[in-house]
Order: structure tokens, then C-alpha cells, then sequence
């Protein structure tokens, strides 16, 4: 049975940081900075006792694999929640409706002679169709995807901002349940 949702829960989403301060002295020279944005989320099959989350599995640059919540950029005009829905549906093959905006995470990292300030916006979402696949994927960024209950998605997820971004989606669930 879908609640709606507790207004002072919506709005309090969380906000993860980490990383460098942006800040430099006038006329010092260093690696050009670009800001990205990316959208995606923590999607949920309801269906399932154990309410299950699907995430995908990305190879690193030293050919790791490691687990992550499904995020990419949006396309052209394309809203933040366009961006998210889709791009989940890309590397998962689950299509999904927003319940609510959970938060962002921030972060900072190296790329081809740039520092990347990044900024990924998360949502709650519920699974309303399709089969868990990579095939949809166009950047072929996910090499494998799979269905994991909430209770292990912490021990699953590689990076810490986004365990506590799943942790975040624990603490809000209940009013969708």
C-alpha cells in the first residue's frame, strides 16, 4: 500500500561531501576543473519480501569490479529525474517510478589532466517493469548488474558515500511501505 509520504521527511534530503577545496590563490596555475553532474538512485522491487535493490558492477581503472548504485549524466535538456530514471534503466533494465529525492553526493577526482568536481543526485525509487540486464546500456559501463536485498546493499556497495546513501533510503522507506 503506497502512504504519502511525511512532508518534513522530503524535505530533508541528505548531502554527502567529500573532497578538495576548491579554492586557489589568483594566478595560480594547475589542472583544469570541470563540474558533472550525474543522476540515479537506489531502486527498489517491492514484490520481494527482502525488497530488493538493483546495482551494477563497473570495472575501475586497475580492472577491478565494483558494486555502485546505477548513475549517469543527463542527456541535453533532460532533467535531473528524466536523467535518473533512464540512466537506471540503461545499466539495469529495470524501469522505475521516483518516489522522492533522497540527496546528493559530492566528490572530487582525476581524469585525463583534470580535476573533476562531481555532483550525483540520488533518488528512492520503485521498480514498475523490465529484467535486469546490462544489454541496455549504450557506454557499456556496466559489466554486470544484480538484484541485492537492502539488508546486504552495505556490504555490497564499494564506496562509502553511496553506503550511506542506501542507509539514507533504510531511514525513509517505511512511509512507502
Amino acid at each position: 500500500m503506497h502512504r504519502p509520504p511525511h512532508s518534513a521527511q522530503r524535505r530533508t534530503p541528505l548531502t554527502v561531501h567529500r573532497g578538495l577545496a576548491t579554492n586557489r590563490a589568483p594566478g595560480v596555475s594547475g589542472p583544469a576543473v570541470l563540474d558533472e553532474i550525474s543522476a540515479g538512485g537506489v531502486i527498489l522491487d517491492f514484490s520481494t519480501r527482502t525488497l530488493n535493490v538493483a546495482v551494477i558492477g563497473r570495472l575501475n581503472r586497475a580492472q577491478r569490479l565494483e558494486w555502485c548504485l546505477p548513475k549517469g549524466h543527463p542527456e541535453g535538456s533532460e532533467d535531473l529525474r528524466a536523467a535518473a530514471r533512464r540512466e537506471i534503466f540503461e545499466e539495469t533494465g529495470i524501469e522505475g517510478e521516483i518516489l522522492q529525492a533522497l540527496g546528493s553526493i559530492d566528490y572530487w577526482f582525476s581524469a585525463q589532466g583534470r580535476r573533476i568536481h562531481k555532483t550525483v543526485h540520488h533518488y528512492l525509487l520503485r521498480a514498475t517493469g523490465g529484467t535486469l540486464t546490462t544489454e541496455n546500456d549504450p557506454d557499456h559501463e556496466a559489466v554486470d548488474v544484480a538484484w541485492v536485498p537492502l539488508r546486504d546493499l552495505g556490504s555490497r556497495l564499494s564506496f562509502p558515500n553511496e553506503r550511506r546513501m542506501a542507509d539514507h533510503a533504510r531511514a525513509v522507506l517505511p512511509q512507502y511501505l
